[in-house]
């Protein structure tokens, strides 16, 4: 099953998983099938970011975000990703997907997703930031504002060092992708 029915089974089956609340988590089981892996027989590197995106969009469905983003014109987008990998997912190996909004500050906001295989261990941990764009107004939104129009009281927890360092090494990255010609 390819992205696009994998994203079918996470929006038809998101209900029954709850609505999600900030700081919960959200998991997803997958199987690494022929169409995920690369000549080493293992999930491809690309294969865990889209499957990371799996795992935005169920907390996404389940937190109210795609109604929102429909209602007032906003856009979710991802603005940066960092990814570690420490174990193989092989052909047909089970695992699930762990994933978490861990905080925000400002307009970013930083996500986390664990990839576990069925003995527990990490294989892999990718984290992002991501925003929230609303097109009308040609900006992005404060996550605080987010967090209200989806009726939800939420006090961000401090970013921890890590956080902090990936959201300014982030902020450096895009400034230079920016004045690079």
């Amino acid at each position: 099953m390819y992205v696009w029915g994998r994203l079918a089974r996470v929006a038809a089956t998101a209900k029954g998983r709850g609505d999600y609340r900030f700081g919960d988590e959200s998991r997803l089981s997958f199987r690494c099938l022929p169409i995920d892996i690369d000549f080493n027989m293992h999930l491809n590197n690309a294969r865990y970011m889209m499957l990371a995106d799996l795992g935005r969009m169920d907390i996404f469905f389940r937190a109210g975000v795609v109604r929102a983003a429909r209602e007032h014109g906003w856009s979710p987008m991802l603005g940066g990703v960092q990814a570690t990998f420490v174990r193989e997912i092989k052909l047909w190996r089970r695992f699930d997907i762990v994933s978490s909004l861990e905080t925000w500050e400002g307009t970013q906001i930083v996500g986390r997703h664990r990839f576990v295989l069925d003995t527990g261990e990490t294989a892999a941990m990718v984290m992002t930031t991501a925003g929230v764009y609303q097109r009308k107004a040609r900006r992005f939104l404060e996550i605080d504002e987010v967090v209200a129009a989806l009726g939800q009281q939420v006090t961000p927890r401090p970013p921890t060092e890590a956080e902090r360092i990936f959201m300014a090494s982030h902020n450096g990255l895009r400034a230079l992708a920016k004045t690079t010609n």
